[in-house]
């Protein structure tokens, strides 16, 4: 009736190969290179992150200061009210 799912087309010049899972080390080198590659790219990106995080965050809570004092009401205007 037809050829069945894996078997639809043959395909040529194409190798692959596969690992058993159980073969696999899920964290090869973790401790040994991972924590420090981790750092170094840390370090090596801070300066062109940080500086404009700090200055967004500055911004920011410059913004939200003055829309604060401008919420405030005018105590001066309501000083001859009973």
């Amino acid at each position: 009736m037809g050829r069945h799912f894996g078997n639809l087309a043959k395909v040529r010049h194409i190798i692959t190969y596969s690992l058993s899972p159980f073969e696999q080390r899920a964290f090869p080198n973790y401790f040994s290179k991972g924590i420090p590659n981790v750092w170094r790219r840390v370090t090596s990106s801070f300066f062109k992150v940080a500086p404009p995080m700090v200055l967004m965050y500055l911004t920011y809570s410059w913004g939200n200061s003055v829309h604060q004092q401008g919420k405030r009401k005018n105590s001066a205007d309501y000083e001859n009210d009973q």
